[in-house]
Parts: structure tokens; sequence; C-alpha cells
């Protein structure tokens, strides 16, 4: 087992986190965008299929 040694886990994350890239402004701002427009489309997508469902259920078994 090796040697658990503090300052050398120190200097390899800082040697990682340089080797990061790391998004733009304008990247980030976009792909924020980019989020939340699906998650807004999923919710209108779900919320039609949930409507759709329950009329169908409605008219089924006339309950609801």
């Amino acid at each position: 087992m090796a040697k658990l040694d503090p300052a050398q886990y120190v200097r390899d994350v800082r040697t990682e986190v340089a080797k990061v890239t790391w998004p733009s402004r304008k990247e980030t701002l976009i792909t924020t965008g980019l989020v939340l427009a699906m998650s807004a489309l999923a919710a209108i997508f779900f919320l039609v299929a949930d409507q759709l469902i329950a009329l169908a259920m409605r008219g089924l078994f006339g309950i609801g």
C-alpha cells in the first residue's frame, strides 16, 4: 500500500486542474440557455402527454 502524502496530493490536484479547459462566459451562457429551453420543451411535452392520457382515461373509464 502506498504511503499517503498530503503535499503530493495537493500538487497532483493543482497539476490536474491546470489541464482543465474552462468554458468561456459566452459558451456558458449559450449552454445554460439551451438547457433551459430543452427543459421547457420537455415540460410542455409531458404536460400535453399527461393531459392526453387523462382525457383517454376519462373517456375510457368515465372517471376524473
